[in-house]
């Protein structure tokens, strides 16, 4: 699953009940197998007009010792049967979600019948009813206990098994779909007004992997030829006014496929592969076995309504979920404890598969960016916790950047120890060892390890939460010849797990000669104690140094560089993601140690003109400056937003000025000469949009009139709200006629309106008055996630607005709001405010207290769970 993106070990029965308010814990430790296993499944769901009614026959077999425990939350048993014999309320009993049946025989055929209401459920798990008045759908979100709340099942991913599905709906919903091959439709025979269809799915699967669609939706088709001569029917469905903005992820589809033959073996192994378009989606998509329901921003693309990052985006995510049909479907995660395996690995394999399809090292960039700004401020803060967790209350609170991109970032190391022929030869063994299996990472550890047994002790990388620090220093012996370089590392001891052990770490490095910028060595270095001594022979001068290139370990890095050494390294790096790197080490020298700039705009002035006509794509980057919230994170205690504000802005202002000479002529030489979407174009796009700010920052004459002019001319969406950003963003004169002009030519896409949310709720100079009219407007829906997330995720860019009494109320209030109607969304709204506990006095005590009010108000048990972890974080942090 994406993003934003299982079932559960369980609780061993005889532990002791605790109070009904206080949500128990699960723990990895107490993993049981299930005590029965599930065959086949054969559902028919009937949809209403209030209601659906839902039946299952489920053909069983013991597998343990125990009684059989079903799950069903928000569902009303009406009929259960075992063989044939009905069941009277004595047979079973209820309680805490879960239905016990004691005294089965060891193979059985259970049949149920359930009432759901997915007109009522808000939540978007299980089956819910999406859109408004006639514009209605009805989806299903099974991961990672949603198929619970369909009916009753032991809905856990270690239960695999081969689903037959029978959908009945109004004929107002022509489109019927389920996993699988579509085997029978027709009329219902005493309801002409209804139809029906049977789908089949000869994998087997867990219930998390379920998913039904009941809609009137166009569709868009295609077929795909495998590897293997499989042909495959290729097609990707949404409201007939958005089907011409399915061709992106239609290609997107193809190349993954072909991608994933030449780069793994693996090839599709279903006759069909459907793709479903929800606007009303908690997640960015769902990798559901051959049907994948998607948010419809990580699938609708056209240049016209969409930016660059958004369409990439909608490729990357296509190729994300494609790639799940192996690294997670084929095979699954044995609990949720193991969400990272089939997370970390799918990841790893949607960034390379984008690495392929751009700048290799803007992808690197844009991965690790994500990383520094959100993980690395997760591991810093109360939430931290190991990529493979080893307790949880609500495994929704855990799909988090921690088990995405920290796991994909594990997924790395192991390939770039092994190499590209090892890490293919120990992936092919997971394959052909694991298909059609449940497993765990160090099932994943061991088949790696057929290519090299070092690989295993990589698993403490799964199991201690926190960022590891490297530090370093260098010594050179002329007289030798050698260059030694000693490194260090370190982990922040987080309370309630064992003290942090040394990990390895894998630190690619290049010696670079002072004279000539050429590379005189390159090694990967293995740092696997505390502290390690490395030393290069025959090295005839003292050289700089470059350490973890390409981010080769997710570690942050300390090492003895004096500034003049990072500008060197900016000039004479070969390697483009270590160019950007070092441009950040200077910025934060400059925030958060209090370094001159003066070297840092020489060397970004020196560097830029070449960059921009070699890789514009690679010097838009160039200029970035770390968000406030990446900064924040690096700060400990006293954290004033207001300061870091002034600081970072302060020096985008020198760095704006420092080259304002520069920015007409750059300006000039990036044209808008029609859309095309290729690398080299999107770099162009982005390197004027943020020429265009910084010459808007500097004042630049006439800089306000390019704003309006490349909004008047655009060619793409990626210019027209490049320039509306900058007129939001610098109060241009006339802006609110911008606005008003892109809210009317848009207005019939919701996509778009996101944007038009988005802009003004997270613009430079907004105030808590903009946020409450925004969350006033008419289109504001809090029924749509994207929506929401288009105010209320927005507000968290601007953090002198939100870290205000007044900020906090709107902020908090969304989420007390949605804690009973969508509590997943809720509580991750709810996990940006986890590192209130270093802001400065007095806000640090009035957002303590406003947390605090907001515990007595929560009723959902993923709010509880996180606001417990969050407010605690005062009296459990440690160094």
């Amino acid at each position: 699953m994406s993003t934003a993106q299982t079932a559960t070990a369980i609780i061993d029965p005889n532990m002791p009940d605790v109070p009904p308010h206080v949500p128990k814990k699960i723990y990895l430790k107490d993993y049981k197998k299930p005590s029965y296993d599930v065959e086949t499944v054969d559902l028919d769901i009937k949809v209403f007009d209030d209601h659906a009614l839902v039946d299952s026959t489920l053909v069983m077999h013991r597998q343990a010792e125990g009684d059989l425990v079903l799950y069903g939350e928000d569902v009303e048993l009406l009929e259960i049967s075992i063989n044939g014999e009905a069941l009277s309320s004595e047979g079973y009993s209820q309680s805490d979600g879960k239905l016990t049946i004691s005294d089965t025989p060891d193979q059985l055929t259970l049949q149920l019948q359930v009432r759901i209401c997915p007109q009522t459920n808000t939540a978007l798990e299980g089956l819910y009813m999406a859109g408004t008045g006639s514009d209605t759908m009805f989806v299903s979100q099974c991961e990672p206990e949603g198929f619970r709340k369909i009916t009753f099942y032991p809905d856990r991913p270690d239960v695999l098994a081969v689903f037959t599905t029978r959908l009945e709906a109004s004929k107002r919903y022509p489109t019927l779909l389920a996993n699988g091959n579509l085997i029978e439709q027709g009329v219902v025979a005493d309801a002409p007004d209804r139809h029906y269809a049977i789908w089949h799915d000869p994998t087997h699967k867990p219930s998390y992997l379920f998913a039904c669609v009941v809609a009137d939706l166009d569709v868009l088709t295609d077929y795909y030829t495998t590897s293997e001569g499989r042909e495959v029917t290729l097609e990707l469905y949404a409201k007939a006014e958005d089907i011409d903005k399915c061709h992106v992820g239609m290609q997107a589809l193809k190349d993954a496929m072909v991608w994933d033959e030449v780069n793994y073996g693996r090839a599709y192994d279903l006759d069909r592969y459907m793709i479903v378009a929800v606007s009303q989606f908690n997640m960015g998509a769902m990798e559901n076995k051959g049907l994948n329901i998607f948010n419809t921003a990580c699938v609708l693309s056209s240049p016209e309504t969409t930016t660059d990052i958004r369409s990439f985006n909608v490729k990357a995510v296509i190729a994300h979920e494609y790639f799940h049909n192996w690294t997670g479907n084929r095979i699954t995660c044995r609990d949720w404890f193991q969400l990272c395996l089939k997370e970390g690995l799918t990841v790893y394999r949607d960034q390379s598969f984008s690495a392929d399809h751009q700048s290799s090292a803007v992808q690197r960039i844009d991965d690790v960016s994500m990383l520094r700004a959100h993980q690395f401020s997760e591991d810093a803060g109360p939430l931290a916790h190991p990529v493979r967790p080893e307790s949880f209350v609500e495994i929704n609170n855990f799909y988090t950047t921690t088990i995405y991109e920290k796991g994909a970032e594990i997924v790395r190391m192991l390939a770039n120890t092994l190499g590209p022929e090892k890490f293919r030869q120990g992936t092919d063994e997971y394959f052909r060892r694991y298909d059609g299996q449940a497993v765990t990472v160090e099932d994943f550890l061991s088949a790696l390890s057929v290519a090299d047994s070092k690989i295993e002790r990589f698993i403490d990388w799964y199991r201690q939460p926190g960022t590891p620090v490297v530090s370093g220093h260098q010594h050179y012996d002329s007289q030798a010849q050698t260059l030694t370089i000693t490194l260090s590392q370190q982990t922040r001891h987080v309370a309630g797990f064992d003290a942090p052990k040394p990990l390895p770490i894998p630190v690619a490095t290049a010696l670079f000669a002072k004279d000539t910028g050429a590379i005189v060595a390159e090694r990967m270095l293995l740092l696997e104690e505390d502290e390690q001594v490395f030393t290069f022979e025959n090295v005839t001068s003292e050289p700089i140094v470059s350490l973890l290139r390409d981010f080769s370990a997710p570690v942050q890095l300390n090492y003895d560089y004096h500034d003049e050494d990072l500008a060197f390294l900016l000039k004479y790096e070969t390697n483009g993601f270590n160019r950007w790197q070092v441009t950040q080490l200077l910025v934060n020298r400059i925030l958060l140690k209090g370094h001159h700039p003066s070297i840092y705009l020489q060397a970004v002035a020196d560097t830029l003109p070449q960059l921009a006509v070699d890789d514009p794509m690679l010097a838009a980057r160039l200029l970035d400056i770390p968000s406030a919230r990446e900064l924040a994170s690096a700060i400990h205690k006293d954290y004033d937003p207001s300061s870091i504000k002034q600081q970072r802005e302060g020096l985008y202002q020198q760095v704006a000025d420092s080259l304002a000479e520069q920015w007409t002529a750059l300006y000039q030489q990036l044209p808008i000469q029609g859309y095309e979407d290729s690398p080299k174009a999107r770099g162009a796009r982005a390197l004027r949009n943020v020429v265009l700010d910084m010459a808007l920052t500097a004042q630049v004459e006439g800089a306000d009139k390019w704003a309006q002019q490349q909004y008047d001319n655009a060619s793409c969406m990626t210019e027209r709200f490049g320039a509306l950003k900058a007129l939001v963003d610098h109060q241009v004169a006339g802006v609110n006629d911008y606005l008003a002009d892109f809210y009317e030519r848009f207005k019939a896409d919701e996509l778009v309106i996101d944007l038009w949310f988005s802009v003004q709720a997270s613009a430079e100079q907004v105030s808590t008055d903009d946020i409450t009219a925004l969350l006033e407007h008419a289109d504001f829906d809090w029924n749509t996630p994207n929506r929401v997330r288009s105010v209320i995720s927005a507000l968290t860019s601007q953090p002198t607005v939100l870290w205000t009494s007044e900020g906090l109320d709107i902020y908090t209030g969304a989420i007390q709001r949605l804690d009973e109607a969508n509590p997943v969304l809720a509580s991750r709204l709810l996990q940006v405010l986890a590192r209130w506990y270093t802001l400065v006095e007095p806000q640090r005590q009035m957002a303590h207290d406003k947390l605090s009010a907001l515990q007595k108000q929560a009723s959902s048990k993923h709010v509880l769970e996180s606001l417990d972890s969050v407010l605690a974080a005062a009296q459990t942090q440690s160094t």
